[in-house]
């Protein structure tokens, strides 16, 4: 696995999980086998990446290819969005985009008839059933696998970062949860979710995955669902932690963001540079600080170990990683973290159009026009 680490280094892939709804009451719809067999995605390559089901049929996953760029990205995700939204419109269905769907029910959800999903389903019970959650990932391309587990774990630390900026699940079962990203701790009734361990290296991963696999827990590595993993098939590191955006240029905002701080840990490991190393109780602390508030409250600056608000961090932080981006060609991309900042995250904009009629059909209205721009 570790000779699939060759490069070019910083490619990204992204990949959305979307609502299938219907188009008049923006109800969750059973049907990814027909949007598939109507895109042709099961048989034909497509040249902006592709349409995959995920373990429910009421979701619709779109995974571009790897691109040389944050902006070649989003073009594949726009027209991949603009695609299914086509097809799925000539039999009555939308798309829309957000961590959680409003007011739907997991007992209304029909698993995909694929075996993967179906001995998920087995092994899992009711904490796979009741999954009905929508994330984005991103993949960033590495040379070399050390440098990967280098890079793996310092992003452990900008994690609740990712996620206040990303937070967009206000919302389940038709209740208002008093959290930003309620997603977080639905996945986090899984096993082998959340905050990852550090590891010493690429072998000390492969012996730790190996005596897993050979004890009969999982099957491989990709059973291994923490919010960051390095991905030896693909030759990446993978940041899972994201809800996924509704408006597509906050989906290649976070890309460019999460690109740049790749691109700075990968010159601190070929600096020979040592990563901190902070108690994984207060990184796993963070992040339940940013699942509960979003960008509206505080988490702990480690390395001073003081409370400060969420903003300021991120704010700080996008300062640092801005010249990154600029040598990677995303720093246009990152106007809309900065909107994110400005504006609220996806949750907070979901929370205006609530309060006014208090209308989740209003919500998923919203949801939908917003993620077609």
């Amino acid at each position: 696995m570790r000779d699939n680490f060759t490069g070019p280094s910083y490619t990204v892939g992204v990949e959305e999980e979307l609502m299938i709804v219907d188009a008049s009451s923006y109800a969750l719809v059973n049907a990814i086998e027909s949007l598939l067999e109507d895109a042709g995605a099961a048989n034909v390559e497509r040249r902006d990446g592709e349409i995959k089901p995920e373990l429910m049929e009421s979701v619709l996953e779109i995974a571009t290819k790897p691109c040389a760029n944050v902006e070649e990205a989003g073009e594949q995700l726009r027209s991949l969005r603009h695609n299914v939204r086509e097809t799925a419109a000539a039999r009555g269905l939308t798309i829309g985009s957000a961590g959680t769907h409003p007011f739907a029910m997991w007992e209304d959800q029909r698993i995909v008839a694929r075996p993967r999903y179906r001995d998920l389903i087995s092994a899992l019970r009711f904490v796979a059933r009741q999954e009905l959650i929508f994330g984005m990932h991103v993949h960033v391309g590495l040379d070399d696998a050390d440098k990967a587990i280098h890079v793996a774990n310092g992003m452990r630390v900008h994690v609740p970062v990712l996620l206040a900026l990303s937070a967009n699940s206000p919302f389940w079962r038709g209740d208002r949860t008093g959290l930003l990203s309620t997603r977080t701790p639905i996945f986090r009734q899984f096993p082998r979710v959340g905050m990852p361990p550090s590891y010493d290296d690429w072998e000390h991963w492969e012996r730790t995955v190996a005596f897993m696999v050979d004890s009969g827990v999982m099957e491989d590595y990709t059973y291994l669902w923490y919010d960051v993993r390095p991905h030896p098939n693909l030759g990446t590191v993978e940041i899972r932690v994201c809800d996924s955006q509704t408006r597509l240029e906050h989906t290649a905002a976070l890309t460019a963001l999460i690109q740049a701080m790749v691109h700075e840990l990968a010159e601190h490991y070929e600096a020979g540079t040592e990563l901190a190393d902070y108690p994984w109780q207060m990184l796993d602390e963070n992040k339940w600080l940013a699942a509960r508030h979003g960008l509206e409250g505080e988490i702990v600056d480690l390395p001073s170990n003081e409370r400060v608000t969420t903003k300021a961090l991120t704010k700080r932080l996008l300062e640092r990683l801005t010249p990154h981006a600029q040598q990677l060609g995303g720093d246009d991309a990152l106007g809309g973290i900065r909107d994110l900042l400005e504006r609220g995250n996806g949750a907070s904009r979901q929370i205006v159009v609530y309060e006014a009629n208090g209308d989740l059909n209003e919500v998923m209205a919203e949801i939908v026009a917003a993620t077609a721009l």
